[in-house]
């Protein structure tokens, strides 16, 4: 193996294993972002139910601290469902992030492999030239002396 084929074996080696990294980063986005999604989702529905059932409570009736309290705690469940929409986000713009990186990977890896192949294409065709080169000269040497003996009997 010729030394730049050597080279381009270890650059496909080193591009295939910056293609695993990628594959697995996109892995724990996808994962993160799945994860803060369903939470968001999880805080929406709990303060659904929280609003439902206080709400049935007030129709029964309160006291004046009550629906104090009630308030502040469903602004801190809004603050909390905001902070979790803008962390789903950002979780689910890291992900096309790491969609893109896998994908340049990718892209990367195929040209190396491609070049390999014609390089591979190379070197055989360099090889056939240089097998007929040899068949013809061969064939050569053994005609001339033939050539020879035929003009020496034609004289």
């Amino acid at each position: 193996m010729t030394q730049r084929m050597q080279s381009l074996q270890v650059l496909l080696q080193r591009e295939q294993q910056h293609c695993d990294q990628a594959q697995s980063a996109l892995r724990r986005a996808d994962d993160m972002a799945r994860s803060a999604r369903e939470q968001r989702e999880q805080l929406i529905a709990y303060r659904s139910e929280y609003q439902a059932r206080w709400t049935a409570q007030f129709n029964q009736g309160g006291t004046m601290d009550i629906l104090l309290c009630y308030r502040s705690f469903m602004q801190r469940l809004d603050q909390a469902v905001s902070l979790q929409t803008r962390q789903a986000e950002l979780a689910d713009l890291h992900l096309v992030q790491a969609r893109r990186e896998l994908m340049e990977s990718e892209r990367r890896l195929a040209s190396v492999r491609k070049l390999i192949e014609r390089r591979a294409a190379e070197i055989a065709h360099a090889g056939r030239q240089r097998d007929q080169k040899q068949t013809d000269e061969q064939a050569q040497r053994m005609r001339w002396p033939n050539t020879q003996r035929d003009r020496l009997l034609s004289q």
